[in-house]
């Protein structure tokens, strides 16, 4: 009898995905996993150390950090968003975090993930998302909003070439590009305020919530 609740968010660079899957994960009481924080904290052990065999380096690193630790750090900034689209790109270390993060879905009943590849890669199947939603934003907008993320400290310029870039480069990697599957819901941030989103995500879940105790009921 399936009684999880598993929700899947993917969209492009400062598209506002973070800020609509922390809203529902407290609405819902799910665990929310970012899986983009795995791979900006890579990136930042990466350019620190500049490690010669990455792979068992960064293997060796992630499996001996709790997510929530990683959640706590500061991994927005100018420097980390320059190079992680770069380090993400690479097949083998979305193997190893794509792995780290299963391992995570499989104890947990109830969770959010947002991220790239969530719909597409991560809950295709086994597990399986429940519903998927796809967030995009106006590039001048996402922009002004990362430039005030990170109070000013770069110019809005430099940001919005930064944001154009990663989604370009998210969009057309080899490996578990960026993509938008067929069954997500839309979620435009630069058209809805945050309780709007909100309101539209909430709708598709709770609809999932109820075909889902329908379902339970039949299996009795």
């Amino acid at each position: 009898m399936k009684k999880n609740l598993i929700i899947a968010c993917d969209g492009e660079a400062a598209s506002g995905k973070s800020t609509g899957a922390k809203l529902v994960s407290k609405k819902y009481n799910l665990l929310l996993i970012n899986s983009g924080l795995y791979y900006r904290y890579a990136t930042k052990l990466n350019l620190k150390f500049k490690p010669k065999k990455l792979i068992s380096f960064l293997k060796k690193k992630l499996t001996k950090i709790s997510y929530r630790k990683i959640s706590k750090m500061n991994l927005h900034s100018e420097e980390i968003s320059k190079h992680v689209s770069e380090l993400a790109k690479q097949k083998n270390i979305r193997l190893l975090i794509n792995k780290i993060q299963k391992n995570i879905i499989k104890k947990e009943k109830n969770i959010c993930l947002e991220g790239r590849d969530i719909a597409s890669k991560i809950l295709k199947k086994n597990p399986k998302y429940d519903v998927a939603f796809y967030f995009t934003c106006n590039l001048n907008i996402a922009s002004k909003r990362r430039w005030l993320d990170l109070e000013k400290k770069e110019t809005l310029n430099n940001v919005k070439k930064s944001l154009k870039l990663r989604t370009k480069n998210d969009k057309n990697r080899k490996y578990s590009p960026l993509i938008r599957v067929k069954d997500s819901i839309l979620i435009r941030t630069d058209k809805l305020n945050k309780m709007q989103v909100l309101k539209k995500m909430s709708k598709y879940i709770d609809k999932k919530i109820i075909s889902l105790k329908q379902s339970a009921r039949k299996e009795l």
